[in-house]
């Protein structure tokens, strides 16, 4: 019998864990006689009462399985460390704040069925901020357009979906200390089918996420994928480069015309000085990024280290 392994990540989530263990539960009883099943809960070293629920579930339900981080270790490593160490032979990932419906999980895997290899699913209406819904959809018009391969990022996409093992064991042989989970979905290639939905608003607890994580993805998922930015910015410096050449001639010759009654001015110095310093500290922070990126990759940190395990053979 298939097995399939649903994994959720989760930080002070004490309001959700046990109401979507519920509503997996039941999704997942249509499937007693086909598919064994498991749900993994990673907890990123909640302060609450998260893992004291988990446990609770776990000692009732031996296929709810806990991985307990040492520490919190943000919001890209801990959930990609759960999924490769889920292996059933599909894995669903899902957010443990409701915002991820797990009604959707019967049409991923009657998708599944059909063949394919990964089954996305995709936000198309949010009941998100406005604001938020449109900067998120600005972000990845704009990942599309300067990713330098032919892999076609998928929008509005967060990572709910289901992949099947082969996909799982791709990941693992990357072997990424601090992926771009997304942008990986692209890179792996497999047809894949979309589940669009509409995402619901967070019914409890308090968003995790702030400017710092939605910059940190941004960039991570930039500096992952493209090299348009140092290329950007090498071009910039050129036409500013000549542009300076340009104006040092004019004023070379508007001087030697007007030798008497013309008067260069402070002014023009200050402000191309500002100009130039700014555009060097724009270019440094973007060199930064990908220094920052490589140095990670080198490091070769453990994505988490766990604190304990529960139900896992």
């Amino acid at each position: 019998m298939k097995k399939i392994s649903i994994v959720t990540g989760c930080y002070n989530e004490e309001d959700n864990v046990r109401l979507l263990y519920e509503r997996i539960s039941e999704q997942m009883q249509k499937y007693k006689n086909k598919y064994e099943w498991e749900l993994i809960y990673i907890d990123n070293c909640s302060t609450d009462n998260t893992v004291k629920i988990l446990k609770e579930l776990a000692k009732c339900d031996k296929k709810v399985k806990i991985i307990v981080n040492s520490r919190n270790f943000g919001h890209i490593r801990s959930p990609h460390h759960a999924i490769l160490n889920a292996f059933g032979d599909a894995v669903i990932f899902m957010v443990s704040d409701l915002q991820d419906p797990p009604e959707l999980l019967p049409e991923f895997i009657s998708k599944w069925e059909n063949g394919f290899k990964i089954v996305l699913g995709q936000k198309n209406v949010s009941e998100e901020s406005k604001l938020m819904y449109t900067i998120r959809k600005l972000f990845y018009g704009l990942l599309r357009n300067i990713v330098d391969d032919n892999t076609e990022q998928i929008k509005q996409f967060t990572g709910f979906g289901l992949y099947d093992k082969q996909v799982i064991d791709v990941f693992r042989a990357i072997d990424d200390p601090y992926p771009y989970f997304r942008g990986l979905i692209s890179e792996v290639g497999f047809e894949k089918a979309i589940v669009r939905f509409t995402q619901p608003t967070r019914k409890r607890g308090i968003t995790k996420n702030n400017f710092y994580t939605l910059y940190d993805m941004a960039m991570l998922g930039i500096v992952k994928h493209s090299k348009m930015p140092l290329r950007f910015a090498t071009f910039i410096g050129f036409i500013l480069s000549a542009i300076s050449v340009f104006v040092a001639i004019f004023y070379l010759i508007y001087k030697l015309v007007f030798w008497s009654s013309f008067d260069v001015g402070i002014a023009p110095l200050i402000i191309g000085m500002f100009a130039f310093a700014s555009f060097q500290l724009f270019v440094l922070g973007i060199v930064g990024e990908y220094i920052g990126a490589i140095y990670t990759r080198v490091d070769k940190k453990p994505l988490v280290v766990e604190k304990e395990r529960i139900n896992f053979d």
